[in-house]
């Protein structure tokens, strides 16, 4: 398999900083850095747009996911507020990110910190095709919790 190629910009406000890049061999996300002049302070419960000082040209069948960090989730209660969001192939806008603070403290995003990761990833343009009834499921019509929250153990009775 070949990877695709994204063709990036640095724009102005960014050039200084690292192009997004993978933290491991097989990451699947690239981190985006935030492009801020200064800092930016998220008291709890405020979002921000944060640039990332990029913007991007995407094959067309793809997509770019931006999404949360997991250790800004869990350390500092940050997260991406439309996540994941979405950049399509063929948006040439920044990459921009829209955090949310939903800890308890404020948290403070400075220029160059890691604020989210960026996936590309296939996607297909489907046709809808109008029917007056769905092929039947084991599942049906079940979700919103509809499969519990704890899997049942093998031999185990059900209540």
């Amino acid at each position: 398999m070949t990877n695709p190629i994204v063709s990036v910009k640095r724009l102005p406000h960014g050039a200084d900083l690292p192009l997004p890049a993978y933290a491991t061999e097989h990451s699947a996300g690239m981190d985006l850095l935030a492009a801020v002049d200064g800092d930016v302070v998220l008291q709890p419960g405020e979002r921000k747009l944060i640039p990332s000082g990029i913007a991007v040209a995407l094959q067309t069948g793809t997509e770019a996911q931006v999404r949360p960090r997991s250790g800004l989730a869990l350390k500092h209660g940050i997260s991406v507020l439309n996540a994941p969001g979405t950049i399509d192939a063929d948006y040439r806008g920044e990459v921009g990110v829209v955090l949310i603070n939903l800890g308890a403290e404020p948290f403070t995003v400075t220029r160059g910190s890691r604020i989210a990761q960026m996936v590309v990833a296939p996607h297909y343009q489907v046709t809808l095709n109008p029917v007056e009834e769905l092929q039947p499921s084991v599942r049906g019509e079940g979700g919103f919790g509809s499969t519990g929250l704890h899997r049942e153990r093998e031999g185990a009775e059900s209540a």
